[in-house]
């Protein structure tokens, strides 16, 4: 140690001084950004407010007689009426067609998620003449009505005996490929490496292994979309349900046992939004689960 080193010897036990971090510095936003953000916020809010109106209308109704659903436009209540659950589950029978309705989604998301899959599959990984046709044909049909649909459907489910079942209405509902689920897993399996494919026959797996345990455990993303649409379109679905259910009023599912409890002289409005609520539970619950999953399909959708 010199003379003019005059710092004091550092021992092993002296604690080190600590460096203060630097604070992150704050985004500045121009006046032209905040003024931008401003009037989205002006335009946005209101867009949303109407858009969840209707829902929260349907909510504080399924608690309110029919005095005080349209005698004010006070969404809140004093009396809490959760006797219209217990009528709209037992005298209208929503437990019923709640239980008709599960069967019916249940079966129908197994058949059209698998179908989609498998056609995806086809049209993402192989090459074939009339490809481009096919593909085109799909996009015509998302355009085509489901009205126009009705009578060959309704004929189709009477001549292969199905009539007048929950199978029938199962079928009918799964029979709608959705287009876009197709699209979707088309456009997934055809950015996939071809070293996957090669390395599995090589293992000796055939076309059905290899969709199996290759390629449908790498689109959860896509399998949990396809299950959301299937879902929300046999969940909801009120026309094919109604025509196919004339016969059987005890096969009825919830959109169409919620429409027949409108009387024409009288309607209990409270019961009915406490049905629809109860009807729109499942979805709810359903999109906050796989709603990473559908997240991540749309943007891999858009990236690709």
């Amino acid at each position: 140690m010199t003379a003019l080193d005059v710092r004091p010897p550092r021992t092993e036990d002296a604690p080190r001084p600590r460096r203060a971090r630097p604070k992150p510095a704050r985004a500045r936003f121009s006046r032209r950004e905040r003024i931008w953000a401003v009037g989205m916020t002006v335009v946005l809010v209101p867009l949303a407010l109407a858009w969840v109106y209707p829902f929260v209308w349907t909510l504080t109704s399924s608690v309110k007689s029919n005095q005080e659903i349209f005698g004010s436009v006070n969404p809140f209540t004093s009396v809490l009426r959760i006797g219209n659950y217990a009528a709209a589950w037992e005298q209208a029978e929503i437990g019923r067609y709640f239980l008709n309705t599960v069967f019916v989604t249940g079966f129908s998301i197994l058949i059209a998620v698998t179908t989609s899959a498998l056609m995806g599959y086809v049209l993402g990984r192989y090459r074939f003449v009339g490809k481009k046709v096919i593909i085109g044909v799909f996009a015509l049909v998302v355009f085509l009505p489901e009205g126009y649909t009705i009578i060959p459907i309704y004929d189709l489910i009477e001549r292969i005996g199905l009539s007048g079942s929950l199978w029938g209405v199962t079928l009918a509902e799964a029979g709608g490929v959705s287009i876009i689920s197709v699209l979707l897993f088309a456009g997934f399996f055809g950015q996939l490496p071809k070293e996957l494919e090669e390395s599995a026959r090589v293992d000796g797996a055939g076309f059905l292994r290899i969709f199996a345990t290759v390629y449908l455990p790498l689109a959860k993303p896509v399998t949990a979309t396809a299950v959301i649409l299937q879902f929300m379109h046999s969940w909801n679905d009120f026309l094919l349900p109604l025509v196919l259910t004339l016969t059987r009023p005890d096969l009825r599912t919830l959109s169409v046992g919620i429409y027949a409890l409108r009387d024409e002289y009288f309607s209990d409005w409270g019961v009915m939004t406490a049905a629809s609520t109860l009807a729109l539970l499942p979805i709810i619950v359903l999109f906050l689960f796989l709603q990473r999953y559908f997240v991540e399909s749309i943007a891999g959708a858009v990236k690709g």
